[in-house]
């Protein structure tokens, strides 16, 4: 049994289908069936149950590919060592980062890692913050941008900044009278909230308590994303919470737009790196994080730095 056939076994899994996972192994169909049933024969035990329409595992099979990844994602621990010792900063860095940061950080983090390690370009994944988590454990992916709280067996995470939030609201909305707005007057406002599962919705509902009344439910509408939500603002169908790094620059692009920060204390997301316990790239993971910095996301707060934890 080669490390080929368990990358098979893991896809196949995966798609619970044999053409996909052929395609995603870069292989013809008949080559991953034939790997598979040499690894059954060899194991004496059948792995996937076959029919004509799909593919299921079983319990058996379930319990090897487990192990599978695990193999597979030491085997991979080799390669990134040996690159580490050579130069951290050579060779592609795998970036996960969730969708209310990408669009805001990257086009300015872009061109600063480009000029503080050019021999390392990101290969960049936006996604939510749990399939980040398992793309990081499975080893596709290197280092993560996430939001916290972020507690994960196996991953490590280092905070990098504070932002604050913002109130968005359209140019003629009355609160544009107020210096700052109250948290709790969210409830009794029309109220744009990403939807269910995005972690974002959930720290501005923690921001205004009252809007998980059923009352104040009743009063929000939900984007997916907060690029359609601060244009559904613009609009004048109500108003939203975004990210200081989404909001401060709006009111010079759009005069629809008028944005207010909210009254003391002032809510904020700490942003952190996450990465594998045994990633061996911190060179890597700092350069990234002074990157970031160097950014200058308007309103956030650098916190002060941790020493990185050491690899196994």
């Amino acid at each position: 049994m080669t490390l080929t056939d368990l990358r098979y076994l893991v896809a196949l899994a995966r798609e619970r289908h044999f053409g996909r996972a052929a395609e995603k192994c870069h292989v013809s169909q008949p080559t991953l069936s034939v790997a598979i049933k040499k690894v059954e024969e060899e194991l004496g035990v059948q792995l996937f149950e076959r029919s004509a329409t799909e593919v299921k595992i079983t319990e058996t099979g379930r319990r090897i590919v487990t192990q599978a990844e695990k193999v597979l994602l030491e085997a991979a621990q080799i390669q990134e060592i040996a690159a580490a010792g050579k130069d951290p900063l050579s060779g592609p860095l795998r970036l996960g980062v969730i969708y209310t940061i990408g669009p805001y950080l990257l086009p300015r983090l872009i061109p600063r890692v480009h000029q503080l390690a050019p021999r390392m370009p990101l290969i960049i994944q936006e996604n939510y913050t749990a399939r980040l988590a398992d793309a990081l454990k499975r080893g596709e992916l290197d280092v993560a941008i996430i939001s916290l709280p972020f507690d994960e067996p196996g991953l490590v995470a280092q905070p990098v900044y504070d932002e604050p939030f913002r109130v968005l609201m359209p140019s003629a909305h009355p609160w544009v009278e107020q210096t700052h707005i109250d948290a709790d007057h969210l409830a009794n406002d029309q109220l744009l909230l990403l939807g269910a599962g995005n972690c974002f919705r959930e720290q501005v509902l923690e921001v205004c308590p009252q809007c998980r009344n059923v009352g104040g439910l009743q009063r929000t509408l939900e984007g997916s994303s907060l690029e359609t939500i601060r244009h559904m603002v613009a609009t004048g169908l109500g108003v939203t919470v975004l990210p200081s790094s989404a909001a401060d620059e709006l009111e010079m692009q759009n005069p629809l737009i008028a944005v207010r920060p909210f009254s003391e204390p002032e809510p904020a997301r700490r942003v952190a790196l996450a990465w594998r316990v045994t990633y061996p790239r911190s060179g890597a993971i700092d350069v990234l994080r002074t990157a970031i910095l160097e950014c200058g996301l308007p309103g956030v707060r650098p916190i002060g730095r941790a020493p990185l934890p050491e690899a196994a």
